[in-house]
């Protein structure tokens, strides 16, 4: 799995990070008893901290959304698949309101791309 991390960016690292990992989750590329790489491993394939992946981890194991065991690794829990089914229901109801007021496909991204950006 490759993970793309902006060094520039104003987002902290560790946030990255776990946005990447949801994004992942959300697109279905990772599933539940999915082992994510250990934290040194993602450490060093995005070139940041060791701390600021175990940061990221301990963000999505607060959701629930990975299950983090010492000696183990971390990984995608079953929550984390009721989560991304939570999401797609809200965007297939979304989806249904848009189209009885009759708007195309093209309005709905721009409103879901302006909603994301504030």
């Amino acid at each position: 799995m490759l993970f793309r991390i902006d060094h520039s960016s104003a987002i902290p690292l560790a946030e990255q990070i776990a946005g990447a990992i949801r994004g992942a989750l959300a697109r279905g590329e990772l599933t539940p008893g999915d082992r994510l790489p250990t934290a040194r491993t993602l450490a060093n394939s995005v070139d940041v901290g060791l701390h600021t992946v175990l940061r990221a981890y301990a963000v999505l194991r607060d959701e629930g959304l990975i299950e983090v065991r010492r000696g183990r690794g971390a990984t995608v829990t079953a929550a984390a698949d009721s989560a991304h089914v939570e999401v797609r229901e809200a965007a297939r109801r979304f989806v249904e309101s848009a189209r009885r007021v009759g708007m195309t496909t093209d309005l709905m991204t721009r409103l879901v791309e302006e909603t994301a950006r504030s």
